[in-house]
């Protein structure tokens, strides 16, 4: 039957498209179904890509114009054409998603335009441009990712208060920018802004920003971003705001006293909601939490109903696009016949500031919490080689070890490269190996890595 599918996957994104190719290259006949005119999901659209790709252009700006003189380069006026600027992050994002789908036809994975709903079992109605399709699968994955939480409130307007969606495209920078949410997205995207120019205020109604980073490493961004030019308003609640003209106008209380405060862009970045509103799950059966919104799978990554599969944004954990990948590929090896699994141990959790902040496994914090025995080891990047000739010296490695068996519990980093060098210890955290291990094992010299060395070499002092 021509519309019939051994799997077929709705929505892709970093976990659709990843489940896609290895459904395919396992023997099964596969189709993905995406609403948006490109693939790629947010994480390529409007997430991960995008912002990293501005976040690197206002990194060269600063650095044109704060850090070359030290090495000796002279330049004249510095200056930020915003329009080209965008102009390149949008060449980047269409690049790559046009890489995603030369990647799925190659490997003979079906397209379909439209939006996808359960209509059973095993059928999905696909609409498109006012017609209506019925497929079948015998298996179906669902990746359809999360969409940005607007609390009562601060609904998003697009213009004046705006998602992480709207925050990407601005033509100009913002004189004021307020930021609700200290979490990982509202500092990437504030650090792009206040590179360029912009007042950058971040309103946290906890105590700290990103809560769920280690303590010691938290404490260190927090100033390191101070110093920068972030002003913190942390303990602090928005009430509401309302925009008058360009302005933005935000009512916010801490300690019992309101106050009042003026944006030219406010974002509002207060966490992600899974997106299964289209998808129809209440008439198949497919059980939801009633309090998160996510659906409930098993250890397979199966839903309630047979045959349905969940992954990425749409089930409980970190909503990070290698964590949709990973899950991608272990449902489509479930669905082959083939064991598949996901080490929530083991996936980084990395912040694109800068510093960056990269970190995997469990922190000071909650090895206490556990009762778990340990010691830690630390390493500045000040005493790194590398990083001083590079003028990178913020920042530091720590590394988290069992006290009687020496098994790495989790390694936290702030400093430049702090993202690609998270890699070398998710490996040595799947790999259950000890803090000697890492300290035995040769680094290059003079190099980034070194300071992870240094730093397992610490923990035993």
């Amino acid at each position: 039957m021509a519309n019939r599918y051994d799997l077929v996957i709705i929505g892709s994104g970093p976990g659709g498209y990843v489940a896609a190719v290895h459904a395919a290259q396992l023997g099964l006949k596969t189709a993905c179904v995406e609403k948006w005119p490109r693939l790629g999901g947010v994480c390529l659209n409007v997430g991960c890509i995008p912002s990293k790709a501005l976040l690197d252009s206002s990194e060269y700006f600063h650095l044109a114009k704060v850090q070359l003189a030290s090495h000796g380069i002279t330049t004249g006026t510095i200056g930020m054409d915003v329009s080209k600027m965008m102009a390149r992050k949008e060449q980047v994002v269409k690049d790559l998603t046009d890489n995603v789908k030369k990647l799925l036809e190659n490997h003979k994975v079906v397209i379909l335009q439209g939006t996808a709903r359960l209509a059973g079992k095993n059928r999905i109605t696909v609409d498109s441009a006012g017609k209506t399709e019925t497929i079948e699968a015998d298996n179906i994955i669902l990746a359809t990712g999360s969409a940005p939480v607007a609390p009562a409130g601060l609904a998003f307007d697009g213009k004046t208060i705006l998602s992480s969606t709207e925050i990407l495209k601005l033509d100009a920078v913002p004189g004021r920018l307020g930021i609700v949410g200290g979490g990982y997205i509202g500092l990437e995207l504030g650090s792009v802004w206040l590179r360029l120019g912009s007042q950058v205020t971040v309103i946290e109604m906890l105590p700290e920003i990103a809560s769920s980073m280690d303590g010691q490493v938290r404490r260190r961004l927090q100033s390191l971003l101070k110093k920068q030019g972030f002003t913190f308003r942390l303990g602090t609640q928005v009430t509401r705001a309302t925009v008058a003209g360009d302005k933005a106008t935000v009512v916010i209380e801490s300690d019992g006293k309101s106050e009042t405060l003026e944006f030219d862009k406010l974002l509002v970045s207060v966490g992600r909601r899974p997106l299964t509103q289209e998808l129809n799950l209440e008439a198949v059966g497919v059980a939801t939490d009633p309090q998160t919104g996510f659906v409930r799978v098993d250890a397979s990554l199966h839903t309630s109903v047979a045959g349905i599969y969940a992954i990425g944004d749409l089930v409980p954990g970190p909503m990070l696009a290698h964590k949709a990948s990973a899950e991608g590929k272990a449902a489509a090896e479930i669905i082959a016949g083939k064991p598949g699994e996901v080490n929530y141990d083991a996936i980084p959790s990395i912040v694109y500031t800068a510093p960056e902040v990269a970190s995997v496994g469990l922190t000071e914090e909650h090895v206490k919490k556990l009762g778990i025995p340990y010691v830690t080891g630390a390493f500045p990047f000040a005493g790194a080689g590398r990083a001083r000739c590079l003028g990178e010296t913020e920042g530091f490695v720590k590394v988290i070890a069992h006290k009687a068996t020496d098994r790495i519990l989790g390694v936290h980093i702030i400093g430049a490269r702090a993202a690609e060098m998270i890699a070398e210890a998710v490996l040595a955290l799947e790999f259950g190996a000890s803090a000697e291990d890492i300290a035995r094992t040769v680094h290059g010299h003079p190099t980034f890595a070194e300071a992870l060395m240094e730093a397992a070499a610490a923990v035993r002092k």
